[in-house]
């Protein structure tokens, strides 16, 4: 790790509990001190962003790894909504679902997206995907400091 760089904290917006507990997995294994949550419906991951409905003491992310396909408001609407709000669209926002339609790529650009992922299916290249998001995130791109306020 880049000693200038320090431990971040990750959102993963993620509904399928298998590439949910992968990324988990994934992410515990790196040497580096990331902490992570782990939100599984789209409105609870505005409420965790916003701090409110049971999410007040959490941490506000470094980075959101944000699925597209979530139940009660989609990865889209999410985007949309964070890219929108002046408290919260500094959070980088990589889009890692199965979907690889350019509709839904052009989409997630358009509101601003950090970049766009497909999930790989196999186990191995998904457990890669993840490594790499993270060491890109943490040892090559400069973050800003965390909000104090609203850390």
């Amino acid at each position: 790790m880049n000693p200038q760089h320090r431990p971040i904290h990750i959102l993963i917006a993620e509904d399928n509990p298998a590439d949910a507990e992968l990324a988990m997995i994934a992410l515990q294994e790196s040497r580096i001190a990331n902490s992570f949550d782990i939100v599984n419906d789209g409105e609870a991951v505005i409420d965790y962003l916003r701090k409110q409905a049971g999410y007040e003491h959490k941490k506000r992310p470094d980075l959101m790894l944000l699925d597209i396909n979530l139940p009660r408001k989609s990865g889209f609407e999410i985007l949309e909504e964070v890219k929108q709000d002046a408290e919260l669209k500094a959070i980088p926002v990589v889009m890692l679902t199965s979907s690889s339609s350019e509709e839904d790529i052009l989409r997630s650009y358009q509101n601003y997206a950090s970049c766009y992922i497909t999930k790989p299916i196999e186990f191995t290249a998904f457990m890669e995907v993840i490594r790499s998001i993270e060491q890109f995130w943490v040892s090559i791109v400069k973050l800003p400091e965390p909000h104090v306020e609203g850390s």
